[in-house]
């Protein structure tokens, strides 16, 4: 059976759990505390970098959330998560990259900020919010007339960016001027594996210490 080692809170978490979930696959779900179990010489073995998630297949052990989600299309391909057409590949592949390199980084700084954790640094706040926008626009323009990124069915793509900016409104990026990425948001938000996988306000509340601590040392 399919192990899956994670930490629920985490976005690159998420979107492999719920990968799994869209598939239908069985998996045993190994849950990693936030106080440092991905640190322990056991998870070190699989993971020698100390990043989570990690899927292990019958002995076979994948590292990294996008290769994760590679290796669950190629071998489970149906249902399908990416589409056939070329130019639609390549939009999926760029919304996942996207959202890997240009969205999470300043979308971490601006939760710090909402936590409490950076110290009063406007210029810095500001930089990464325009750094979200600029993102924004991009994903606004690439989803077109289609429900879905290049799609009328959910992709990889959708999943990766979907871990991240419906939760952009809790730190204060309004959505409001990107209706198309709203409603897409409603659409994912609908889905039995996004409200599977959505945090609790009372995990989110319990992990807070940690979540900061690791925020903390993100940023230095």
């Amino acid at each position: 059976m399919l192990k899956l080692y994670h930490i629920p809170l985490s976005a690159n978490s998420r979107r492999v759990w719920i990968t799994l979930l869209e598939k239908g696959l069985p998996f045993e779900e190994i849950v990693l505390k936030l106080d440092g179990d991905q640190y322990q010489s056991e998870f070190l073995e699989i993971s020698p970098f100390h990043h989570i998630p990690v899927l292990v297949d019958d002995g076979f052990r994948v590292v990294e959330s996008l290769a994760i989600l590679d290796y669950l299309e190629a071998k489970y391909p149906t249902p399908s998560l990416m589409p056939t057409d070329t130019k639609a590949i390549a939009t999926v592949r760029m919304v996942e990259l996207v959202t890997i390199n240009e969205l999470l980084p300043p979308t971490i700084r601006l939760t710090s900020q909402a936590l409490g954790v950076l110290e009063n640094a406007p210029q810095k706040v500001e930089k990464a919010h325009q750094q979200v926008l600029t993102v924004l626009d991009f994903f606004e323009s690439l989803l077109g007339d289609s429900p879905y990124f290049a799609s009328e069915f959910l992709t990889l793509g959708d999943i990766a960016a979907g871990t991240v900016v419906p939760q952009l409104p809790s730190i204060g990026v309004s959505l409001d001027d990107y209706p198309k990425l709203k409603a897409w948001c409603d659409r994912l938000m609908a889905r039995d594996s996004w409200q599977k996988t959505q945090p609790s306000p009372e995990a989110i509340a319990t992990s807070l210490p940690q979540i900061k601590a690791l925020m903390k040392a993100y940023l230095m």
